[in-house]
């Protein structure tokens, strides 16, 4: 082998070692137990799930679904966090769901449309500061489950809107959290 050979050999190797440095991770993790946030989670989250489980037995509309669980998460779990914030509660919810219907209703559930909807919908949440993470599944929700424009509004709508009114009154309850830190 010649001595460029070799030297690329060594920088090749160098690079894998380096890229799987990075995977290590470095120290512990940075979260903290408090229980008074853990209770604030489990009111906040069985209240907003809970009412609208109500609303879907007490009514013929559909007014949960899977991704609102990840959202009580970041609202009362991390409710101080920009991705939990109102504006990215309700707006990413509602362009992720509007990418995934449109994504559906002109390509069908294609898997490679399935995945383009994702994508998109991630890029339009950070293209329009809307991005909340539990919002990335629901253009799976609407594809795989082949729903209509209505979903947009019910579920998907409201139910932002009932987390956010829960992540209003109960986090605000406590003396020491105030929010939304920002609506717009």
């Amino acid at each position: 082998m010649g001595r460029t050979a070799i030297a690329k050999q060594e920088e090749t190797h160098l690079f894998h070692v380096r890229y799987l440095s990075k995977m290590k991770g470095k120290g512990r993790s940075p979260l903290q137990v408090n229980v008074k946030d853990a209770i604030t989670g489990l009111i906040g989250g069985f209240l907003s799930i809970f009412a609208l489980v109500l609303l879907t037995n007490m009514t013929s509309a559909e007014w949960l679904m899977a991704p609102f669980g990840a959202s009580c998460v970041l609202a009362f779990g991390v409710w101080n966090a920009p991705l939990s914030q109102p504006r990215n509660i309700i707006g990413g919810h509602f362009v992720s769901t509007f990418v995934g219907l449109a994504t559906y209703h002109v390509f069908g559930d294609e898997p490679w449309a399935i995945g383009l909807a994702v994508g998109l919908a991630i890029a339009v949440m950070m293209m329009t500061k809307t991005t909340h993470p539990p919002a990335g599944a629901d253009p799976l929700v609407v594809m795989l489950g082949g729903y209509s424009w209505s979903y947009l509004i019910t579920p998907v709508l409201i139910g932002s809107l009932i987390i956010v009114f829960f992540a209003l009154m109960i986090n605000n309850l406590r003396s020491n959290r105030e929010y939304p830190t920002f609506w717009i």
